[in-house]
Formats: C-alpha cells, structure tokens, sequence
C-alpha cells in the first residue's frame, strides 16, 4: 500500500481531472498505479470516491468534501517543508550535468533553462547535446532526458509526454513521385536514412500495421536528426520524422504528411534521476522545469 499522502495527492489530481488517464500523464505515472492508489484510499476510508463506468468517471458527494479536506492539507504540508527552505534563490548554487537529445534539448528545452539561470543564478548548468542513450549514474550526470522507452529502474523516471512519427515529403517530392498508397509503395520511393549513433546502423521504420521498413537504398544518409530533416524539406526523399521537429513545416505546408493510417503508437519522453537517496534542491528545481517544460500544453500544439 502506499504512502497515504501520496495517496492523496494522486486523488487530488483525479479529482481535478476526472479522468484516470490524463491523471496518471499529469502524475507520470502508469494508469495502475493511479487506479491502485484510489482502490487503497477507499478502502481505508471506507467509502467510495468516483462513480466509475465504461464512459465517464464522476466524483461522489464524498469524494468533493475528501477533494477539498486533501487540498488544504497538502497545501498545509507543503508549506510546512517549506519552512526550511530559503526564499532567497541566490543561496541555491551549484552544478546539475543534464544530458538530453540534441534536437529536442536545442530546439524546446534550452530556452526554458536559459529562463532558469536568470532566476536562479547560483546554479551552474552543465548541458550535453547527444542522441546516444546515456547511463546518468554510469556518465555522473544528474539528469537525463530520453526519448523512446525507459525501464531502467536504478532511477527515478516521469513520462513528460508523448511524441508522434510521421511519414513527410516535400511537395515537390510528391509531384514527382506521386503519394505512396501502401507501405510497398514507399519503400520503392527515394529515402533518407537516419543512422542510430548507439548502433551505427540505420532505424528501421515502424508502421501501425505493418512490419518494419528498413531503408535499403537511401538517397541520403546521417546521423543528425535536424540534416535528416533539412534533406527532406529540400526534397530529396521520405523521411520518418518526429513531431517535434516537422509540426511547424507541415502547418505551412513545406512538408506533406502521407500514410497517416500507419502512423507508429507514440514514443514517450522521460525525464529521469539516479535513485541515490535525497535530491540536491538545485537538482529538484531543474529536473521539474523540464517535465514542466515538455508537460506545457503550449509545447503541445507546437508539436501538433
């Protein structure tokens, strides 16, 4: 069973929500967890919380005047903890090593830090730009920010969001080639390949429905997401992009989306700690910047 404070917390974020799933994104943690930790906290309380069906979740009577009692005494106990904490940020100092994606890190992350430094200007930021999928306690990093899947239980991990895959050409490409009907079609089309730097070949490309497409014959080949996107832009063939870096061309048109219908399930972005026992406050202050950072739902609609 866990903590009931946490419990609360987790109820108190349903309750806003009123919904299980978009509870458990805000929380990054999985929908179990969130659906376990109500279960526990009715049980101990003895009275259910949510009417639940296949449709909707709806808060009981109960569970309202339970929302309210919780937020006063988290707000309570929050601020109790706070007590020791100095108001000032300039006694905050110190160094945080952060590795993160370089595309990602460059292109949404680096401003929010930059922000950061003028707040708090006795943190000392140590930035590596790399793709490679590092070991923070291995490298003596203190955060790491990665894309794809996380299962490395040695640290603490939030899921921040998610990040879809769409297949894009330039108009240009489309009028000379045509638009691929079927996945066979585009394999036959000229690609870009992008190489994996932690295994020095090239991804393969997923589908919803059907398997793996590995480049055979690229027209052009490199290791840096934003040469494999400029390539693409500048019409020399298919590429597999994030939305991160093509939302922008795709809404201006620069770029065309094709084989919407297989569109791979979505990859997450964790932001993620060593589990070493008590966190350095400057490390605290960074780490939830940036699940703040990727969580915005303006960063959202940028990616869309």
């Amino acid at each position: 069973m866990q903590n009931q404070l946490e419990m609360l917390r987790i109820f108190k974020v349903v309750a806003e929500s009123l919904n299980f799933r978009v509870a458990s994104k805000r929380l990054g943690i999985s929908p179990q967890s969130v659906t376990r930790a109500i279960k526990d906290l009715e049980a101990l309380l003895g009275e259910p919380l949510f009417y639940r069906s296949t449709r909707n979740t709806a808060i009981t009577e109960f569970g309202k005047q339970m929302a309210n009692k919780s937020e006063i005494l988290i707000n309570q106990v929050d601020a109790l903890f706070q007590l020791n904490k100095s108001s000032n940020t300039q006694r905050i100092e110190g160094s945080v090593k952060i590795t993160m994606p370089s595309s990602l890190g460059r292109l949404y992350l680096l401003p929010a830090l930059t922000d950061l430094v003028k707040e708090y200007p006795g943190i000392q930021l140590d930035l590596r730009f790399s793709d490679l999928i590092g070991n923070v306690v291995a490298d003596q990093m203190d955060i790491g920010v990665r894309i794809g899947f996380f299962g490395d239980n040695r640290n603490v991990a939030r899921r921040a969001r998610e990040i879809k895959f769409h297949i894009v050409g330039s108009p240009e490409l489309l009028q000379k080639y045509g638009e691929p009907n079927k996945v066979g079609d585009l394999c036959q089309m000229p690609q870009i390949g992008l190489v994996d730097q932690n295994t020095g070949r090239i991804w393969p490309w997923s589908f919803a429905n059907e398997p793996d497409c590995l480049p055979t014959a690229p027209t052009f080949i490199t290791d840096d997401p934003e040469a494999e996107l400029k390539a693409v832009l500048a019409g020399i063939g298919y590429g597999q992009l994030p939305d991160f870096l093509c939302a922008e061309y795709l809404r201006t048109g620069k770029l065309v989306s094709v084989l919407k219908e297989q569109s791979p399930a979505p990859w997450g972005i964790y932001v993620y700690r060593p589990q070493l026992g008590p966190v350095a406050e400057r490390v605290r202050i960074v780490f939830d910047l940036l699940v703040k950072t990727l969580s915005d739902e303006s960063l959202y609609y940028v990616m869309l």
